[in-house]
């Protein structure tokens, strides 16, 4: 493909140029880009060929809810639609292989039908497969790396890979094995057994987010990284009276501190000039930096 007409000819991407990526992210700060649905491997790699030919940087959306999109120059954002037959769902399986555009979800809700131990990890994190694994998400209960055998992603010049996880594949929040412009396109799951208790876990676990995140309002997820155990980012914005903090149609969260909530019409800009103030803030009485966990792009 070398134009965007041939983008918009090929069956298996469609392009929507100047598109409106509002509700492409769960922080909902408005922002206008180049947008192409890709549901196949084929499809991307030929996409990928046509974003090196005119010098376009690829970004992947996923569901949106870790990312704030600042810059959209030159850019060609991506939304992944494999397909996926959900009755591959319909029974227990030693090991699953998946498409990277899956939502976990979808994943949950299995895991919680069948009791899959390990798999309760993934509880409450909108996500898509790929986006989850490419941060390394997780929760109280554990991260997303704990379950995963095997990565398949593609290179920017289209080459297809594929990685067996080791201890040394992720870190806290991360990926350690994934280059720049790679795209995940499958994973390979599996589960530690079946135990009926996990149903209730999940449960359990889902009241407490209800009871302790702003799961209704628009914003990004945790913005800042823990450090550990003992120094939790909200617990210090908390310490510092700064729950319900506004700035620009934005404001900290009254239910959990570590959480910006779009309360109007915020900019990226404005998130980026907040949140810095909010490192300051913690920094100036406490000594300690935090950084985000939320990417800026």
């Amino acid at each position: 493909m070398n134009s965007f007409e041939d983008l918009e000819k090929a069956s298996e991407v469609e392009f929507f140029p100047n598109q409106d990526l509002t509700r492409y992210t769960t922080f909902r700060l408005k922002v206008y880009g180049d947008l192409c649905v890709v549901k196949s491997i084929n499809a991307l790699k030929s996409l990928l060929s046509f974003a090196k030919n005119n010098k376009l940087i690829i970004h992947i959306l996923g569901w949106g809810a870790n990312q704030i999109i600042n810059d959209t120059k030159k850019k060609l954002f991506i939304k992944l639609d494999f397909q996926f037959d959900r009755s591959y769902l319909n029974k227990v399986r030693d090991e699953y292989d998946l498409p990277a555009s899956v939502s976990l979800n979808i994943l949950q809700s299995h895991a919680q039908k069948f009791g899959l131990k390990g798999w309760e990890v993934i509880t409450g994190i909108p996500a898509s497969l790929g986006g989850a694994i490419f941060m390394n998400a997780g929760t109280n209960l554990g991260e997303i790396c704990e379950i995963i055998n095997e990565v398949t992603f593609i290179t920017k010049s289209g080459e297809i890979k594929k990685h067996n996880v080791k201890k040394e594949s992720f870190s806290y929040r991360k990926n350690n094995f994934l280059d720049d412009g790679d795209i995940i396109i499958s994973a390979k799951l599996f589960h530690h057994g079946l135990d009926p208790e996990v149903k209730e876990k999940i449960k359990t676990y889902m009241q407490m987010r209800k009871d302790t995140q702003p799961l209704k309002s628009f914003n990004c997820g945790c913005v800042f990284k823990n450090l550990d155990v003992d120094h939790r980012a909200g617990q210090f914005i908390d310490s510092l009276c700064l729950k319900e903090l506004k700035f620009e149609g934005l404001r900290v969260s009254p239910r959990h501190a570590n959480f910006i909530e779009n309360t109007g019409e915020p900019t990226s800009g404005n998130f980026i000039e907040f949140s810095d103030h909010l490192i300051r803030l913690i920094e100036l009485h406490s000594g300690i930096k935090f950084e985000l966990e939320v990417k800026v792009y």
